[in-house]
């Protein structure tokens, strides 16, 4: 029991075109009939791999936007614990210009005494 598909008008007619487009001189209308077909069938193939192709590729996005749903979930924690480690990242980038202006002050204080 073969599950046989027929193909649609719009494709019997692309592929009698093709067919005949392809033609050889001496070629009969049995011939051309048969490459026809078998056209048919390379578009019904083509069409079939397509839609599994479209089912796997919607069937990862999916799995990805359920995955990024989740993540969602729990990135408020994930923004807690970033928050908390941004604080102590802030004061060394203060620290050099305290440090600076601290050794400016004493050298410009040196000189004034030493003077």
């Amino acid at each position: 029991m073969k599950n046989k598909i027929t193909p649609s008008e719009e494709t019997q007619k692309e592929a009698m075109k093709i067919a005949k487009a392809t033609q050889k001189p001496g070629q009969t209308k049995e011939q051309t009939r048969l490459v026809a077909q078998g056209i048919e069938k390379g578009i019904a193939i083509y069409k079939k791999q397509q839609k599994e192709r479209n089912r796997k590729a919607d069937k990862a996005k999916k799995k990805v936007q359920r995955e990024k749903e989740a993540g969602i979930k729990e990135t408020p924690v994930e923004s807690i614990n970033t928050d908390a480690n941004q604080a102590p990242t802030q004061s060394p980038t203060i620290l050099p210009w305290v440090l600076l202006v601290l050794s400016w002050g004493l050298f410009i204080g040196y000189f004034i005494i030493n003077r």
